[in-house]
């Protein structure tokens, strides 16, 4: 027969072991809680991400001031868009909301940057036929052009498509835009120099003596250095980055590509240059976008 004392330290014992039992409930419980709400915020952020981030049209204006815009020029609109990488999550219908948005905004100049489709995207004899009709509905007052990004090398797409619209095509090329006025401005384009086609002597080889206000159409933002190097250069349009494609507040892009490492970003000013990278509307690489919706570029051009 047990002893008070034995029945005493008993009832500890087993108090002690039941509080045990509860404790190691409570964690199990606490860390299914903590598994279950990681697994729907992952998936939850994942699907925001593929159908959410990825939908939409958004415009960003930007005021471009330089004085040696000649004052013809003055008000100029220019829209600026840049990686459809059609197939991937820009679709058919993305690309009509696209043109009618343009138009919508009666720019006078409209240029592409590049990648029009993606390596490894399936496209077919139907999608291109879209593709031209939708681009040969954008209207432009003065001119629209285009350079390839570096996806257009690894098919005919690029020059099946934009031979068959207005587009003119500005690889190592440049065009002069008149407006009410006798003085021009130039638009100069490059291929790309991820694709060892990048010959900005050749893009500036025009025979008319004196310095034009330029903008200058490039894939790869970090190529503005050589860009810069070879001539006096106001506004310069790249795309390729998307941005970052997925971006955090307050630290932006949070993986940066070969050929934007150093401009991956929306706007820089070098000395009296702007340099603008438009987020661009479809994905490449992996189907996401965070903080980062499809969007085109709308800059109004003013002298002061």
């Amino acid at each position: 027969m047990l002893s008070r004392a034995e029945k005493s330290d008993q009832i500890l014992k087993e108090w002690e072991d039941e509080e045990r039992k509860e404790r190691r409930k409570r964690t199990i419980l606490l860390w299914v809680k903590i598994i279950l709400i990681s697994i729907i915020l992952i998936f939850g952020s994942l699907y925001y991400m593929r159908f959410v981030g990825t939908s939409g049209l958004n415009v960003r204006e930007y005021r471009v001031v330089n004085s040696t815009l000649p004052p013809s020029f003055h008000g100029l609109k220019v829209i600026h868009f840049s990686d459809l990488h059609y197939n991937s999550t820009f679709s058919q219908k993305n690309l009509k909301i696209l043109v009618k948005k343009i138009n919508q905004l009666k720019p006078d100049i409209v240029v592409f940057t590049g990648d029009l489709t993606d390596k490894d995207s399936e496209i077919t004899e139907n999608d291109l036929k879209i593709l031209v009709e939708q681009l040969n509905k954008i209207e432009a007052r003065l001119g629209l052009y285009a350079v390839r990004g570096n996806h257009d090398y690894d098919t005919s797409n690029f020059d099946v498509v934009f031979t068959k619209t207005a587009f003119k095509i500005l690889d190592n090329n440049y065009d002069f835009v008149y407006s009410k006025g006798t003085t021009p401005i130039l638009i100069t384009g490059f291929g790309s120099k991820l694709k060892k086609d990048f010959n900005p002597t050749q893009a500036f080889s025009f025979p008319i003596e004196g310095s034009f206000f330029t903008i200058a159409l490039t894939h790869e933002p970090d190529t503005t250095t050589d860009i810069l190097n070879t001539y006096p250069t106001q506004l310069i349009l790249s795309g390729h980055s998307h941005n970052g494609q997925v971006r955090l507040p307050k630290i932006g892009a949070i993986y940066t590509v070969s050929g934007a490492k150093k401009y991956p970003n929306e706007h820089y000013k070098i000395d009296t240059s702007d340099l603008f990278v438009s987020g661009g509307l479809g994905t490449s690489g992996y189907k996401f976008r965070l903080f980062n919706r499809p969007s085109i570029n709308l800059y109004r051009i003013v002298e002061k």
